[in-house]
């Protein structure tokens, strides 16, 4: 129970931390005012960047659900069997 009350403690905390600042606000363009601290992306190529970047981590994702639930191993002793039963 301890552990859950510090889990909830932890994101809640993050969360408000995450919100950006009045000045923050000010600063960033239309599309990441209410996100983010700081300046904000400086040239269109950042945005090419951070797509870029949002692309590499969902296709990781993708990749990692479809073969920790079908690893495609036939063996039954193999580590990926003995994790998942």
């Amino acid at each position: 129970m301890k552990k859950l009350h510090l889990l909830s403690f932890i994101y809640f905390g993050t969360i408000f931390q995450s919100i950006a600042c009045d000045v923050c606000k000010r600063n960033q363009p239309e599309l990441l005012q209410d996100i983010s601290h700081g300046t904000g992306p400086q040239a269109d190529s950042d945005y090419f960047i951070i797509g870029g970047a949002i692309l590499i981590v969902l296709i990781t994702l993708i990749y990692s659900v479809k073969y920790l639930l079908k690893p495609g191993e036939r063996n039954p002793e193999h580590i990926k069997n003995l994790i998942l039963k």
